[in-house]
């Protein structure tokens, strides 16, 4: 199926985890006939969760790609998961789409999902329309949740459709463009008269938005202003362009389960969402002229994609997941990968539904499909014409926010746990695998709890590999506060040649990690034994004396000694700066430090004084607060150890509506009792 791109809708069907958005993308490829019938996700037998942990879990943990046709239209549907964990997912969808379908519950009251996911449509000026899932529910709402919607986004909100109830069943829709009534049937809408109870409701929406569409077009202005109304194509036009400026956002209903007013979503979509052809121009730098050019959705011109998703397998191999976003994509071409600067063979392109893949020759400009096998080429980057390279900017991820430290189950399967975790990076963007410099840990970073332990199932899946994740350890430090001098003296007598070496030390704080001085006089210690003093000395930071942890910011003058012209060696020299090490600084007042870090937390208002009162708790110290939109920035320090699962933490405090960034800000001296509590350990 090549199509081109006026004839393409891409629509990522984002909102709050558990409102049903698999399940109305089940109701529209049933309705397009892409399926026979429609999964259920309780079941594991929908189109879009397939992987063994989505179905086992009964919630979507990556983004899937599913087609269908509706009215002569290719409808590329993306189903994004909408738990917090997989933020990653929807930033990859919002590339490759062209609009979002915001799905939320009729309770009455705005989702922190459906919140999310539309303030980020309007912050990347993606159009977007929500719809109102659950209508078939006892409690459902459909009114109180337009007035919250309405509330929260003044102004935007446009219900374009009256659902028609019979007691607290949704029998039907009044739509208030056309001004038609649609009976829900077994077979589909069937059109009917506008029922007398609904006539009043039906004037004043399209009162309502007459004036909404005469906002977008000054024209349509002009005429409201003369005339008092609009005519239906003229309104349908203004709230078209509404919708195209990010200034509309129209409201529709339905029951995804019950496959009702699914369809008539499915026209307006078609009708007023707006095509691949008229996505507005992508950025990109022309790397022959090294300028940002726009990159318009047409055939017409050389061929260039972007990478927005990655799947590995180790049977399948890996593929990717790319929009085209001008020229055509065919068989057998070669193209250039600007990020790696290497040439992929492109062997095969498929359309993608679910995990059924459909080999095709081509894919046009708009179109969205997979390609498999590609060497070099990972999520986010750029595939083009190589007489013509652009690169696309990169695909904006969170950064890590939960790390814990990963063990091999079984022994000797570590090559086996650190390789597959390795690749399992190639997957997803917004999870890392580091080792800590400090304590030798590998730490596997993530979004949250269930986010690592997905990571988890899916190396033990796709690998064979099991691993262990443990809190990871914390990188304390040891210093001195006081001066002190001290006196190693090394001296054995085993026959023959004996051992001799006898140094005096001064040790005092200094800013650099480790600092070494020679004040010898009168060569009481030779030359050529003092690099075997600073030898001896650098050997014992590692391991301190109140808790066996590194040392720093110290510094040890060699002040004086003495020699045996026979017995001395650089290995004697070298015992008795040990044993001076120790001596010293346990008397110059030894002390321990832990890592401090720096907490940048941004929540809404209402959440600020709960996140400041937790964060007294764990030794926190606010730095400063700051106003951006409406939330409130809170800078804060605190003690590493207090924040190892802050991400949880905070997460649940905020309903999911706080988020974080985390920095080292430095060490600073642990209070007696953690000392104390660590000895002890």
């Amino acid at each position: 199926m090549s199509v081109s791109a006026k004839n393409i809708r891409n629509v990522a069907i984002v909102g709050h985890s558990g409102e049903g958005k698999t399940t109305l993308m089940e109701a529209m490829l049933f309705n397009g006939g892409a399926i026979e019938r429609m999964g259920r996700t309780d079941a594991g037998t929908t189109v879009s969760d397939f992987d063994e942990q989505e179905i086992a879990r009964k919630i979507s943990i990556s983004l899937s790609v599913a087609y269908t046709e509706w009215k002569g239209v290719k409808l590329n549907l993306i189903d994004v998961p909408g738990f917090y964990d997989f933020e990653g997912e929807f930033n990859e969808a919002m590339r490759a789409s062209g609009a979002a379908l915001v799905v939320t519950g009729a309770g009455g009251n705005v989702t922190v999902g459906a919140e999310k996911a539309i303030n980020l449509c309007l912050k990347g000026k993606k159009p977007l329309v929500v719809f109102i899932n659950g209508m078939d529910k006892e409690n459902a709402d459909y009114h109180g949740t337009v007035r919250a919607l309405q509330e929260k986004y003044k102004g935007k909100i446009a219900p374009i459709q009256i659902p028609m109830m019979e007691g607290n069943k949704m029998t039907g829709i009044v739509n208030a463009l056309t001004g038609l009534a649609y009976r829900f049937t077994g077979t589909g809408p069937e059109e009917i008269p506008v029922p007398e109870e609904y006539r009043r409701d039906l004037e004043t929406m399209q009162l309502s938005l007459m004036e909404t569409a005469a906002e977008n077009d000054e024209v349509l202005l002009e005429k409201y202003f003369e005339d008092g109304f609009l005519s239906r194509e003229d309104t349908i036009h203004g709230i078209r362009k509404g919708i195209f400026a990010i200034n509309v956002i129209p409201v529709m209903a339905g029951s995804a389960l019950q496959n009702k007013g699914v369809i008539n979503l499915m026209n307006e979509i078609v009708k007023y969402l707006p095509d691949a052809e008229e996505r507005a121009e992508l950025p990109a730098l022309d790397l022959a002229q090294d300028k940002v050019i726009g990159i318009p959705s047409t055939e017409d011109g050389p061929f260039c994609a972007q990478v927005f998703k990655t799947a590995v397998d180790p049977f399948v191999g890996k593929m990717n997941y790319l929009r085209v976003c001008r020229g055509t994509l065919k068989t057998g071409m070669t193209a250039l990968n600007p990020n790696t600067n290497t040439e992929e063979r492109i062997n095969a392109v498929y359309l993608v539904r679910g995990k059924k893949l459909e080999p095709v020759t081509e894919l046009r400009a708009g179109d969205i499909g997979a390609v498999s096998k590609l060497t070099n080429t990972g999520t986010g980057d750029t595939l083009c014409d190589g007489a013509a390279p652009v690169k696309f900017d990169p695909i904006p991820f969170p950064k890590p926010v939960l790390h814990m430290a990963v063990y091999a189950k079984v022994r000797g399967t570590e090559d086996k746990v650190f390789t597959g975790l390795a690749r399992l990076t190639e997957e997803d963007k917004s999870y890392s695998v580091t080792k800590d410099p400090d304590t030798g840990e590998t730490l596997a970073g993530g979004q949250g709890e269930v986010h690592l332990d997905v990571i988890q199932k899916k190396l033990k899946a796709k690998f064979g590999a099991e691993a262990e994740l443990r809190l990871p350890q914390i990188a304390y430090k040891e210093t001195i506060r006081g001066t002190s001098t001290a006196e190693g003296k090394h001296k054995k007598q085993t026959g023959g040649h004996g051992q001799y070496g006898h140094c005096k030390i001064r040790f005092e704080p200094t800013e650099r990690d480790f600092e070494f001085a020679d004040e010898v006089v009168g060569g009481t210690v030779p030359k050529q034994y003092i690099p075997a003093v600073e030898k001896g000395l650098m050997e014992c930071l590692p391991h301190g004396v109140l808790a066996g942890y590194p040392v720093i910011h110290v510094k040890a003058t060699l002040f004086d000694g003495s020699y045996h012209p026979v017995d001395s060696s650089e290995a004697a020299f070298k015992a008795a700066a040990e044993l001076a090490f120790k001596e010293g600084v346990k008397n110059a007042s030894p002390v321990l430090l832990e890592p401090l870090s720096r907490l940048r937390i941004m929540v809404p208002e209402q959440y600020v004084g709960d996140v400041m009162g937790d964060l007294n708790t764990r030794r926190g110290r606010i730095m400063g607060m700051d106003t951006q939109d409406e939330y409130q920035i809170i800078t804060a320090e605190a003690p590493k150890a207090e924040v190892l699962t802050y991400a949880t933490t905070l997460r649940s405090m905020t309903q999911g509506r706080g988020r974080f960034t985390e920095t080292f800000a430095r060490y600073e001296q642990a209070p007696d009792y953690v000392l104390q509590t660590i000895v002890k350990k």
